[in-house]
């Protein structure tokens, strides 16, 4: 079988506070880090995100 094109990928805040999402990607067109900006409730405020693996 063929691998699928998109995978799941996890978004960090880079505001330190362990608040994540989880998103979909497609690995063949969006090859480099995804960087997203986002709401983070636990900062309460707008901050980057970046794309970690889900373990």
């Amino acid at each position: 079988m063929a691998k699928p094109t998109t995978i799941k990928i996890r978004l960090n805040s880079s505001a330190g506070t362990g608040y994540f999402y989880v998103a979909k990607k497609n690995s063949r067109t969006m090859t480099d880090k995804m960087t997203v900006r986002k709401y983070d409730p636990v900062a309460r405020k707008h901050v980057e995100f970046k794309e970690g693996k889900i373990k």
